[in-house]
């Protein structure tokens, strides 16, 4: 893959990444489902790194964790080694463990969301920001609205992938 190649397939990633951004920022945000608003973002991370492995994942949570970090007030940092992280971890689950699919995209979802609620629920116990209770409740209901959109996330990302010049091995 020649290095021109290499930047159109992630620009073509990068804009792909666009209307995930732009439905959870700007359209979903607006309508919360039981009080809960989706995490798009983290899913199209997961998409990625399924479909690319776990160079390209960590890669592509790397960037996806700074316009998280961006977008979403907390404490700096944290969701750009989170999604990292995530990348990563996906990338190599879905290529040696699971398969590369909507399936192996969804079961590393499940998992993604649930490290991402398990960090939340961890720090707000720490700060006595909330009961236990209050917190699983509400990570439960929006981690089941986030993966409503694991389908059109993935679908968006495939489609990339079956039109993005691929690695040659000789």
């Amino acid at each position: 893959m020649t290095t021109k190649d290499f930047a159109i397939k992630w620009l073509v990633y990068a804009l792909a990444l666009l209307p995930v951004w732009f439905l959870q920022s700007f359209v979903l945000s607006r309508f919360p489902l039981f009080g809960v608003k989706p995490m798009l973002l983290p899913l199209a991370a997961v998409a990625v790194a399924t479909l690319e492995g776990a160079a390209g994942g960590a890669g592509f949570g790397l960037a996806v964790g700074l316009l998280f970090d961006a977008a979403v007030p907390g404490f700096p940092g944290v969701w750009i080694l989170v999604l990292t992280g995530i990348g990563l971890g996906t990338g190599l689950l879905a290529r040696y463990v699971l398969r590369q699919d909507l399936v192996g995209c969804f079961l590393c979802s499940v998992m993604a969301l649930a490290i991402i609620d398990l960090l939340r629920i961890l720090v707000r116990l720490l700060t006595g920001a909330a009961p236990l209770e209050a917190m699983l409740s509400l990570a439960g209901r929006e981690s089941i609205w986030s993966l409503c959109f694991v389908p059109p996330v993935y679908l968006i990302f495939r489609w990339v992938f079956n039109r993005v010049p691929k690695a040659t091995v000789l």
